[in-house]
């Protein structure tokens, strides 16, 4: 049988794009090795080069033209991939991060995660940002021989926003990580200077507008002083853009913005956490959710479809666009907290959503259309 060959668009990878690029990280290495008879080559622009090498399974050509915006890497995507692929007579171009070529062409996958933009569009500087990268995703999406996506809700939502066949899309889930615990949880994040003695909720994110963590402050903000906790909200740059709203809201000595963390940090934010806070609108999957559930931290999450499909039972839910009943909530939970029992179910629930599986079902589908374009 002749050597197959996968060209992966990784031309967005820069190591600073939240989930989508844990997922390439994730499932590369394991969809390699369930495909042994396939050759990877990766595609990359400047800014991914050395990052996308340590984790992928083949050779990894750069793109010298395409840096860390998201313009050169559009650009690269519509001019060059396609191009590339039939040079090389690669078989498939796999884009795993959102969009990829707008063009029939090589064969294609695409991954996409959410369709978030049309979902929550934001202010009109925001629309103006993100209408391009709606319209790549929509034709990429739409000229894909196969559309995954991370859970069901995000494909309703691609059905509905981007135009495209329920058919021609698969779910597979996203998998969570082992947890690493660290030896000394304070020790490794005491230079967050987290004020001592009170419960910690835990929050994670980027600041993109769907991600509402101003409506989490607000509802921190609701509670009287007396009982609010100690909330960290992690994965900004810095100076991070809520801290207006935290001094706005009188929240200073309630707040802790550390910006970026690191691995070890964040395991033992999860540690020393009361409870998980995910106050998103709208989510591809939600993958933090998981991940706090497989650390037997308690979970309370927007009351939307999306996070009811990742957080099944296991976790609690309540309108986050309320502050009021969303800070109530939050203080129940703290006064309240799940069972020995409770806990273990909800280990149990997130232990089903694994890296390992997320790839042998990415391995298939690729399969899949490899197959269908040697018929053709």
């Amino acid at each position: 049988m002749p050597t197959r060959r996968i060209l992966v668009d990784l031309l967005g990878f820069t190591g600073s794009r939240g989930g989508t690029e844990t997922y390439v990280r994730e499932l590369l290495p394991r969809v390699g090795a369930l495909l042994p008879d396939v050759r990877f080559a990766a595609l990359t622009g400047r800014a991914g080069t050395e990052r996308v090498g340590a984790f992928f399974p083949g050779r990894v050509q750069t793109l010298r033209a395409v840096g860390a915006d998201p313009a050169t890497w559009a650009l690269g995507a519509v001019a060059a991939t396609d191009a590339i692929a039939r040079r090389h007579r690669v078989d498939l171009v796999w884009a795993p991060q959102n969009f990829g070529p707008v063009l029939r062409g090589v064969p294609r996958v695409v991954t996409v995660h959410d369709a978030i933009y049309d979902e929550v569009p934001g202010g009109l500087a925001e629309r103006a940002q993100r209408g391009l990268t709606s319209w790549l995703m929509r034709r990429s999406a739409r000229t894909a021989d196969r559309v995954l996506t991370v859970s069901h809700a995000a494909a309703e939502s691609i059905v509905r926003n981007l135009g495209v066949d329920a058919e021609r899309i698969a779910v597979v889930h996203n998998g969570s990580g082992d947890p690493r615990p660290v030896d000394d949880p304070p020790a490794v994040v005491a230079s967050l200077a987290l004020p001592p003695g009170r419960p910690v909720v835990l929050s994670v994110g980027n600041r993109m507008p769907h991600k509402n963590f101003p409506g989490l402050l607000a509802a921190v903000a609701s509670l009287p002083p007396a009982r609010r906790p100690v909330t960290v909200i992690a994965g900004s740059r810095l100076p991070d853009p809520l801290g207006d709203d935290v001094a706005r809201l009188g929240l200073q000595d309630d707040v802790v913005l550390p910006g970026w963390v690191s691995d070890a940090q964040l395991e033992a934010l999860f540690q020393v956490a009361d409870l998980y806070v995910c106050p998103s609108l709208v989510e591809g999957f939600g993958l933090p959710v998981i991940d706090a559930l497989r650390r037997s931290v308690p979970v309370l999450a927007n009351d939307v479809p999306v996070l009811r499909e990742v957080g099944g039972d296991a976790a609690r839910y309540a309108d986050a666009t309320d502050a009021a009943a969303f800070g109530a909530a939050l203080a129940s939970v703290l006064a309240s907290p799940p069972d020995a029992a409770a806990r273990g179910r909800a280990q149990e629930w997130a232990s089903h959503f694994t890296w390992d599986g997320a790839a042998e079902a990415t391995a298939v589908e690729l399969e899949r259309v490899l197959a269908a374009g040697a018929r053709r």
